[in-house]
């Protein structure tokens, strides 16, 4: 005897209801570049819940739960306090809200630097804990031998190069890289030391355009621009910076609504009804059945 059992999601804010979609690959979004171009750019946004991640699937080719929740959803001041246990928790829940595209976590710091055998511990509790199909880390030439050990094992890796966020401290803050031309040479030798190295996507942030163009041109996996450069094969931003959530946001953000903006008045608008008992109406209490 069988039994087939199916899931209400009427009332459940959690589940979200499957989609006919079948979830993008590594090796499909790796695929999207061919001969040094891709032809459709790949869409990434970042996600930190189950409800973002039900409202950004279809539209996007990737999502990114990013240690970038740390400021977005901790209100911390910086990447570099984010745990494991966060990126665990915040992953999972993104996974459980998608059906089609690439799910990417961000390896915290301190995850990942120590040593290849520790970024592997890492980068497996991710992926077994997640569901996600691959993780992020930082750095270049410094990070090769590390990501090279975890694509070995079966881990696909995006790199991250250019402004690198956990490593503000060193870099004194979050200014565009690459004035220099030793800086430029740099980012670039780090570009395709990673590559090389086994990386399938590259995220590079924060850099003058050109060197964004010239990495999109050397290296043949797939380079995710944020700012960078319309010619990259991919962007990605945070999604509550594009989304106007936040009064300030880094000047290559484009502010695609002004949800704060729109959140404030409705909730004002709320707490109105609430003073001047407008709110509940009939329409929204229980009466005695008949």
């Amino acid at each position: 005897m069988s039994t087939t059992f199916t899931i209400d999601t009427a009332t459940s804010r959690a589940n979200p209801t499957p989609a006919p979609m079948k979830r993008l690959t590594v090796p499909a979004v790796r695929a999207r570049k061919q001969g040094g171009t891709t032809v459709e750019p790949l869409v990434m946004l970042t996600a930190y819940s189950v409800r973002m991640a039900q409202i950004l699937d279809p539209h996007c080719d990737m999502l990114l739960v990013g240690d970038s929740l740390g400021q977005v959803i901790y209100g911390l001041p910086s990447t570099v306090p984010v745990s494991l246990d966060m990126m665990c928790a915040h992953g999972a829940a993104v996974v459980r809200g998608s059906y089609h595209s690439l799910v990417v976590v961000d390896m915290p710091f301190g995850s990942y630097e120590g040593s290849p055998e520790q970024a592997f511990a890492s980068a497996a509790r991710i992926l077994k804990e997640t569901g996600a199909a691959a993780v992020k880390l930082e750095g270049g030439e410094a990070m090769a031998t590390t990501i090279r050990f975890l694509v070995d094992r079966g881990i696909p890796v995006m790199g991250h190069v250019g402004l690198t966020p956990q490593a503000v401290n060193a870099l004194g803050g979050y200014g565009a890289r690459g004035r220099s031309e030793a800086e430029r040479a740099k980012i670039v030798a780090d570009s395709l030391a990673i590559a090389e190295a086994g990386c399938f996507s590259i995220v590079v942030e924060g850099v003058i355009e050109p060197i964004a163009i010239e990495i999109t041109e050397k290296v043949a996996c797939p380079i995710i621009g944020i700012g960078a450069s319309a010619e990259c094969d991919g962007q990605v931003l945070v999604v509550d910076d594009m989304l106007g959530m936040f009064d300030r946001v880094p000047r290559f953000v484009k502010r695609y609504d002004d949800l704060a903006t729109r959140i404030g008045e409705t909730v004002a608008t709320y707490a109105a009804e609430v003073r001047d008992r407008s709110f509940p109406t009939a329409d929204q209490v229980y009466r005695p059945k008949n």
